[in-house]
């Protein structure tokens, strides 16, 4: 599968060790194997981390065209925990899109199929296109990883700097 440039690009993806299993408008699947370092103080895998993993499968369904939609809120009950070793899995499927919002449910399940958690999340679309990215060497594999391996500093400045306004997002 070849990612597009918002998830080749997608740094913090890539450093949880996200893997994109399927990418099409409206819907995307994407899954993360919990390491040590992303358990809590109670041993169990960081709620924060449960809802980054649903919060890239909404992006990715959200996205479906040139312009930038991000997310404008969400709401997230979390069912069941988990730990180290097991594979999270975040399906995202859009229930409506209308103008320039929509309204996406994201479901996490662990390896055995189980519910984790259940993400509604509201996208507003932009009039922004996406920044214009150097290429990025995609994977070789069957599936792909979130993001490349090349990153210099200074070539993700002008991303920084291209950040969406508050007024941009709301109009």
């Amino acid at each position: 599968m070849t990612l597009r440039p918002m998830m080749r690009n997608d740094r913090a993806s890539a450093m949880l060790g996200m893997v994109v299993e399927h990418d099409a408008p409206g819907e995307s699947r994407v899954s993360m194997t919990v390491r040590d370092d992303m358990l809590n103080g109670f041993a169990i895998t960081h709620g924060g981390l449960v809802f980054t993993l649903a919060d890239t499968a909404f992006a990715i369904a959200c996205n479906e065209d040139e312009r930038v939609t991000v997310a404008g809120g969400a709401d997230v009950t979390f069912l069941k925990s988990t730990t180290a070793g097991q594979t999270l899995t975040a399906t995202a499927a859009r229930r409506a899109r209308s103008g320039r919002t929509g309204l996406y449910d994201i479901r996490v399940t662990d390896e055995t199929g189980d519910l984790v958690a259940e993400v509604r999340g509201r996208s507003i679309t932009t009039d922004r296109r996406p920044p214009a990215m150097p290429p990025v060497p995609s994977t070789s594999s069957g599936t792909s990883t979130a993001a490349g391996t090349s990153a210099a500093t200074e070539s993700h400045a002008h991303e920084r700097n291209a950040a969406l306004s508050t007024t941009e997002v709301s109009r």
